[in-house]
């Protein structure tokens, strides 16, 4: 083979594959969804944790909605009539706990943990899909930034929350 056909097929090559890159693409923007499914109602979940962020459900429910409408085709319905697909439940727990102790026997980094009994169903059936028990953690550095630290990973467990109730939604799709 000689070197202009060996840089003729290289450059081939690799125009087939700039040109075919951006075809294998994956993701859940709906295209699964059923059709007649187009809204979704997201109601605040009841907060029976008895402690943690006085706001959790609130920020659950952010998390919530922005998975489910910036991730998929559906619109944020405002009452359980209008929708198609309903996802609601309880925030039955929530946790601070040491997570490591340092040398003097204080705890260096907190756990939150918070856990979530939730359903998914479509309004045209009498059952959920599922019914089902989720959790999320997030640690965060006591010493250094207690409160806004608390915060902060009460969000990541909030949204690991939601990612899963997202994914386990959109895998019955």
């Amino acid at each position: 083979m000689t070197w202009r056909n060996f840089i003729s097929k290289m450059f081939l090559f690799i125009a087939i594959v700039l040109l075919t890159a951006g075809c294998f693409q994956y993701s859940f923007t709906g295209t699964s969804i059923p059709s007649d499914v187009n809204t979704v109602y997201i109601p605040f979940f009841d907060d029976r944790s008895g402690g943690g962020l006085g706001d959790v459900n609130d920020r659950l429910n952010r998390s919530l909605i922005n998975r489910f409408v910036n991730q998929s085709r559906l619109s944020l319905s405002n009452s359980e009539e209008g929708a198609d697909a309903i996802i609601q439940g309880t925030i039955q727990s929530y946790q601070n706990r040491p997570f490591s102790v340092g040398g003097d026997e204080r705890a260096n980094l907190n756990q939150v943990t918070i856990s979530v009994r939730a359903s998914f169903k479509y309004a045209r059936d009498d059952s959920p899909l599922w019914e089902k028990n989720f959790s999320g953690s997030g640690t965060y550095d006591v010493i250094a930034n207690p409160v806004e630290g608390e915060v902060a990973a009460a969000e990541q467990a909030l949204q690991q929350i939601a990612n899963n109730m997202f994914n386990d939604a959109v895998s019955n799709w």
